[in-house]
């Protein structure tokens, strides 16, 4: 952000100072006056930070003065509780690129900037912030100083876009260009479904080029650095929600295809990279109602216990819209339920039919399943 800042405030100070010259190339006189007063926040705000992505922090303070009447930049400094701006922790553009007397930070933005601060995850502290107006250069420090006393999300001041998992214990190794994306389900929160090797390590990063953000778990905690490893090789579950910095994890031990009359599972391996998938398989054994009976979903045991996915769409027969064949997970496991899903086109009958069945929880797709008669 620094960098961005200085690279725009050095463009602008070649602008003004071109502006700043009179035909016969005679400088004019570029003079600011300081901001005298500030209008919000108010000084010693209280507030505590929200993980919303809609939650924001309105400051506005009086427009400075230019002896040419031109155009005047302003910037907003953030700095410890005793700093005294020489080397604010941070330093942000207002808002239309300088140019306004008002600029709005989120809350995530504030707590990244109170970890630079000092104050800790989820820990309330105080920040002293002020305004510098300036021509592009030589900026002139306000009249007035402010604080805001903040508590700070627990979750990480650094929240990734992206999320990837590598190692040597995953699917693709430790070569960070080949790591796996995890889904992302909303601003800070992944998961991922996938294999993981005992007595390997892994870890999550935040890109697959260059230097980037790296993670790891310790307790219930999502942390700055390090690896992690499991137990046992087996298929996990994780799911890790930067905002509260917390995770968790399962280990998936069977996924079926459960029919919903006869109460039939017919087991799934797991093929690899989320997908659970068996080819050429003859249903055999039915008869009466568990035969002709288009219903079904699919049954996950896990060392959570025992879950069901379904349609996300209602308990209706599919017309021909991909959507439909869409999945949830759903915890009440049941023999009839809603959102089941119906057979399409319907058969007279499973048994004597022979099926490529897959189940995706690849996370570059939506989660679906597809199931083919041959």
């Amino acid at each position: 952000m620094k960098k961005i800042l200085i690279k725009l405030f050095t463009v602008a100070s070649f602008i003004f100072a071109f502006i700043a010259c009179s035909d016969d190339g005679e400088v004019r006189d570029l003079d600011v006056t300081a901001v005298r007063s500030f209008y919000e926040p108010d000084n010693g705000k209280t507030i505590t930070l929200q993980a919303s992505a809609s939650a924001t922090l309105y400051f506005e303070w009086e427009p400075a003065r230019a002896e040419d009447s031109g155009m005047i930049l302003y910037e907003v400094a953030f700095d410890k509780a005793d700093g005294d701006f020489s080397e604010p922790v941070f330093v942000a553009a207002a808002d239309n690129n300088g140019g306004s007397n008002h600029a709005t930070f989120t809350h995530k933005q504030l707590n990244q900037i109170a970890a630079l601060a000092g104050i800790e995850s989820s820990q309330q502290g105080t920040l002293k912030w002020t305004v510098f107006s300036s021509k592009g250069f030589s900026p002139m420090k306000a009249e007035e100083e402010r604080t805001l006393s903040l508590t700070r999300l627990s979750g990480l001041a650094d929240i990734p876009d992206n999320l990837y998992i590598t190692g040597a214990a995953t699917e693709n190794g430790d070569d960070l260009s080949e790591a796996l994306v995890m889904k992302k389900l909303a601003d800070g929160e992944f998961e991922i479904y996938t294999q993981l090797t005992e007595g390997e390590s892994f870890k999550f990063v935040s890109a697959t080029s260059g230097t980037p953000l790296e993670f790891s778990l310790s307790g219930e905690k999502v942390v700055v650095g390090g690896t992690s490893s499991v137990s046992k090789t087996g298929v996990y579950k994780y799911y890790l929600d930067f905002n509260i910095g917390s995770f968790t994890s399962k280990e998936v031990t069977k996924v079926s295809l459960y029919l919903n009359w006869s109460q039939m599972k017919i087991e799934l391996p797991y093929k690899g990279y989320g997908v659970w998938e068996v080819t050429d398989h003859t249903i055999t054994g039915l008869s009466g109602g568990e035969n002709t009976d288009d219903r079904y979903k699919f049954r996950m045991e896990s060392s959570e216990g025992e879950t069901e996915w379904r349609a996300v769409n209602n308990d209706s027969k599919p017309t021909g819209n991909e959507a439909y064949y869409y999945m949830v997970e759903k915890t009440n496991v049941e023999q009839w339920t809603n959102n089941q899903v119906w057979k399409s086109p319907a058969t007279d009958g499973w048994s004597d039919k022979t099926y490529d069945i897959t189940f995706s929880l690849n996370p570059e797709g939506p989660y679906t399943h597809n199931l083919v008669i041959k």
